[in-house]
């Protein structure tokens, strides 16, 4: 299983604004040089984390972006929902004659779910608690 890069840059973010002071603004201009992640990509995934909640963005000359919600409070899983396409398998009928006897599909959604339940427990902040070794390399980034 590979996560789509879209989930990957949106989870990055998350674990770089974690990082910050309480209520600093960063700019896309600075997350992408960091990341070395394209302009255009990054706004996708800005806008994306801002419809969800999970940031917030600010226009204008001072402008920017911030988390929205507390680290401790944005669950892995959770951000997997939101983002990562989940269906493992093309079920449909149409497609696959033999879905109404297959028992793959069951065992793919049982796995999927514990796939989910395990990342459920943890967060943002699970991250970067005692691990200085990430802090260091974003702000060393800088």
């Amino acid at each position: 299983m590979q996560i789509s890069t879209f989930t990957d840059y949106s989870i990055r973010v998350l674990i770089y604004l974690a990082t910050l002071p309480k209520g600093e603004l960063t700019q896309i201009s600075h997350v992408s040089h960091l990341y070395n992640i394209s302009r255009n990509h990054l706004v996708k995934v800005i806008h994306k984390l801002s419809q969800l909640g999970y940031i917030e963005t600010i226009q204008g000359k001072n402008g920017g972006f911030r988390l929205n919600m507390s680290p401790e409070n944005i669950h892995i899983g959770d951000v997997f929902r939101h983002l990562e396409p989940l269906q493992l398998l093309n079920c449909d009928l149409a497609f696959c004659h033999i879905s109404p006897a297959c028992r793959l599909k069951g065992y793919l959604i049982d796995a999927k779910e514990a796939f989910l339940q395990e990342l459920d427990q943890y967060t943002i902040q699970d991250l970067l608690t005692n691990n200085t070794e990430i802090v260091d390399l974003l702000e060393h980034s800088n």
